[in-house]
């Protein structure tokens, strides 16, 4: 039988009062996941208030390394998952071609000591527990300037992975040198060598998007994600991580106009009118999107039956060191 987006809501609401479960859904859900959500928030902040959180089951509507991050932080609870979509940018890397990476910069004359990894959170679980093993830790794009602040105290040269894009914006707001493994340049040379990873929805805006809107509309703010390639971050009046974008938007003053680059479903939801998305295609993550109300409702049906699907299950060894990566982040 097929039902009805209401009538989905409806046994979903039924299922959530009788069950001990929280949902939790990213910023980059369709609208309704998203308004089903009991928490909702960015990646970090979605493993962080789920550890706090009181339910036996953790429902996770996102991409499948969020889903590992509320379970490398609260191992004991259950967390399922409507999809385990993948991210494009996590399996742009895995434990192989970090290592790959870690050899890249010994051949140029540096020692495993000299190195210290930092992962940005859009990565797997085995990436995070290889870089905790290094000693490194994770970050976010709201505090991968702090993270690699602190990190650089260390006098060790920082390997950044997996996206290229967020680690030369960084180092380009720091006065840093920066590299791309492949790009021909000596790693001895750059405080910061980065995995040549990145986001596919952010690669979408271009310079004409920017220029389309500033002809169009003197005076527009344009803001954007530092996922974006470093040239659309360097014309751009703001750059700033999911939460801080949400926030910088809200506080302008309703006449303003903003144009934004960032993912379709989080910009289309952020103010009723003066608000842009920064692109001539719609940039809307596949990924994110593959979960559907049905998903969720069939979820929550697997768990009343006592039969839970798509439950995230991590190696021992795995979460051990992810768990440590993770934390070093939090303690800063």
């Amino acid at each position: 039988m097929q039902f009805t987006n209401e009538q989905l809501i409806e046994k979903i609401n039924e299922l959530k009062n009788k069950l001990d479960v929280t949902v939790v859904a990213h910023f980059y859900q369709r609208d309704e996941v998203f308004d089903i959500g009991d928490i909702t928030g960015d990646s970090l902040e979605l493993a962080t208030r789920t550890r706090d959180d009181d339910a036996e089951f953790v429902l996770f509507c996102g991409v499948g390394f969020m889903g590992q991050s509320v379970k490398v932080l609260s191992p004991n609870k259950r967390v399922v998952m409507p999809k385990i979509a993948c991210c494009a940018m996590a399996k742009m890397i895995d434990g192989l071609y970090f290592e790959e990476s870690v050899a890249f910069m010994q051949e140029h004359g540096i020692t495993k000591e000299e190195i210290l990894p930092i992962t940005y959170i859009n990565s797997n679980a085995d990436v995070k527990a290889k870089v905790g093993e290094m000693g490194g830790l994770v970050c976010t794009s709201s505090n991968a300037k702090i993270i690699i602040a602190e990190a650089l105290k260390e006098g060790k040269k920082i390997l950044f992975v997996p996206d290229r894009c967020l680690g030369q914006n960084i180092a380009n707001q720091m006065g840093l040198e920066s590299m791309i493994i492949g790009d021909g340049q000596n790693p001895k040379d750059n405080d910061i060598i980065c995995y040549d990873g990145f986001c596919s929805v952010h690669q979408l805006f271009s310079l004409d998007d920017i220029e389309f809107y500033r002809n169009k509309f003197p005076g527009i703010l344009i803001a954007v994600h530092p996922e974006c390639d470093p040239e659309i971050c360097d014309a751009s009046d703001f750059v700033g991580s999911t939460s801080q974008l949400i926030k910088y938007i809200k506080e302008l003053p309703a006449e303003q106009k903003v144009a934004v680059g960032t993912e379709f479903n989080m910009v289309n939801r952020l103010r009723p009118s003066n608000t842009y998305v920064l692109s001539s295609t719609k940039p809307e993550c596949p990924t994110m999107n593959e979960t559907t109300l049905e998903d969720v409702y069939l979820t929550l049906k697997a768990i009343d039956d006592g039969k839970p699907i798509n439950e995230i299950h991590i190696e021992e060894k795995t979460q051990k060191w992810a768990k440590i990566a993770l934390e070093r982040m939090l303690a800063l």
